[in-house]
């Protein structure tokens, strides 16, 4: 892939008639939802809510859609409420394909980025995944090479197969040069992930102790450089993000940018500095 992404926005060419849906988690990744308009499919959103552990209801997605769904995006570490789900739902997720014969699109871009000794499973490591799934994974994460766009897909031979024949009719590959550099990250040392997934817990755990003490409402992330937070004040996240931005010159994302079930919450990234954390942590207690 010329990163993950791209494999993502085109894999509904390959199965996607128009008409069909797809299962879309909402809030989530925006190209689950972009590259399904581009197929002429429809979009039936599955909602994350915080009751639910960020996870999707299966059994609140209607018959009539089923009849007509092809494709289910998951991603898992999510981004952007940075939830994680268990092989127990990974395997009700594929009993659920099976059933109503779906194609299981699993989004694994964050899958080093977990602490407190948690590892997240892949969906390919499930009994009977691979009748149903295609796997997205990224270099740009793990490797921190997002702007080098290089990333596989990996899953069902056929679901392969199909996407690297769109592939072939629209790309022509990923400069060599770059996967030369994709092959050396896979197989050198790898200590480096371990002392990057310490950094970012140690900024989590800088920046959830400070947004607690000032009354926020969050959860600790297992997983994923994202916070989701509840907005904090009795108004919208578009509102709280501007406010932040005017008042303590602190950029986050509105939660609504993700989705219409984003809203009520703010995203904000781990990815600066503990020092920038802090300082962001002292601005924010002056207009709390």
């Amino acid at each position: 892939m010329i990163g993950s992404k791209e494999g993502i926005a085109h894999f509904p060419l390959a199965f996607l008639n128009p008409g069909e849906y797809s299962l879309v988690p909402d809030p989530c990744y925006p190209p689950y939802k972009g590259s399904t308009i581009f197929a002429g499919g429809k979009i039936h959103l599955m909602p994350l809510l915080e009751e639910n552990a960020f996870l999707p209801d299966l059994k609140k997605i209607p018959s009539g859609v089923l009849k007509k769904a092809r494709i289910i995006f998951l991603n898992y570490p999510n981004n952007p409420t940075g939830a994680t789900a268990d092989r127990g739902f990974y395997r009700e997720v594929i009993n659920f394909a099976r059933k109503h014969k779906l194609i299981v699109i699993s989004d694994l871009a964050y899958s080093e980025m977990a602490y407190d000794g948690y590892r997240p499973a892949s969906m390919l490591e499930i009994e009977g995944a691979r009748d149903s799934v295609i796997e997205f994974h990224s270099l740009s994460k793990s490797y921190n090479m997002t702007g080098w766009r290089i990333g596989w897909a990996s899953g069902n031979s056929q679901l392969v197969g199909a996407l690297a024949k769109v592939k072939s009719n629209i790309d022509s590959g990923i400069f060599s040069a770059i996967q030369l550099a994709g092959i050396a990250a896979l197989e050198g040392p790898q200590k480096h992930i371990q002392e990057m997934s310490a950094l970012y817990q140690e900024r989590r755990d800088t920046l959830v102790s400070g947004l607690k003490s000032l009354g926020w409402q969050l959860i600790s992330p297992r997983a994923t450089f994202y916070l989701w937070i509840k907005v904090p004040k009795k108004t919208d996240s578009i509102k709280f993000a501007s406010l932040l931005m005017e008042k303590a010159g602190i950029v986050v994302t509105p939660g609504v940018g993700f989705g219409k079930h984003g809203e009520g919450y703010i995203r904000m990234a781990l990815t600066v500095p503990k020092q920038r954390i802090i300082e962001a942590l002292s601005r924010l207690k002056k207009i709390s």
